[in-house]
């Protein structure tokens, strides 16, 4: 099995200094998505799965136009909820970043004053994540070891969403333990391709990341994280 995680291409988080909320994609977030689709063209997938939000669903839409496949939300493929800013100055998102990164460790699963709880956000998407996989006959061994059942091993999605949501499926599947900042122990830039596959175990299969973050499909120029 191997499961593609497509991180979303530049978005505009800021016109004319002031935050958007659920942005669209810059020009080169566009350029991006036309790369992403360049790059897995060639590649046959049983599933392509969205993130509701705008940045993914554009970054997905050359990739399904290809395909002439229709787009198929998942909810829990969500990133974290941030407060409601939108419409204020950037300098205020800026500020509440720089305030929760300087806690503890542990005061991080609070999160973002007014915005998800970063314990909730790890929560939804484990818990989506183990529902929809668990539907296609996909779920971990009752064992400590990360090993998973599958009633089909040869089957090939890819998931459309964010740095967060990306971060805490790869956690997730690799058996780590969830930390409040998952977005930031797996690094990854815009339109950038992340890649698992399953290595066959004598009592199940566990997953190997085989690529992270590839960006060789991007001109220099349009790299950014």
């Amino acid at each position: 099995m191997e499961i593609v995680l497509v991180r979303h291409g530049e978005p505009e988080w800021v016109r004319d200094g002031l935050n958007v909320v659920d942005p669209p994609l810059t020009e080169r977030g566009h350029r991006q998505a036309d790369r992403v689709a360049a790059a897995l063209a060639g590649e046959v997938f049983d599933e392509i799965v969205i993130s509701p939000l705008r940045r993914p669903r554009l970054t997905a839409a050359p990739a399904l136009a290809d395909r002439g496949a229709d787009e198929v939300i998942e909810n829990w493929l969500e990133e974290i909820r941030e407060p409601n800013w939108h419409g204020t100055p950037a300098e205020l998102a800026r500020k509440a970043y720089e305030e929760e990164r300087s806690r503890p460790a542990s005061a991080r699963w609070e999160g973002l004053v007014g915005g998800e709880p970063s314990r909730d956000f790890v929560e939804r998407v484990r818990s989506g994540a183990t529902d929809f996989l668990a539907d296609r006959g996909i779920y971990r061994s009752k064992q400590t070891l990360p090993v998973w059942h599958m009633d089909e091993s040869e089957r090939r999605i890819a998931v459309f969403a964010h740095a967060g949501t990306n971060g805490v499926i790869l956690c997730h599947l690799l058996g780590l333990d969830p930390v409040p900042w998952e977005w930031d122990r797996f690094v990854t830039g815009h339109a950038s391709i992340t890649r698992l596959a399953t290595m066959k175990m004598g009592d199940g299969h566990t997953f190997s990341l085989t690529k992270l973050s590839d960006v060789e499909h991007l001109e220099l120029d349009d790299r950014t994280g």
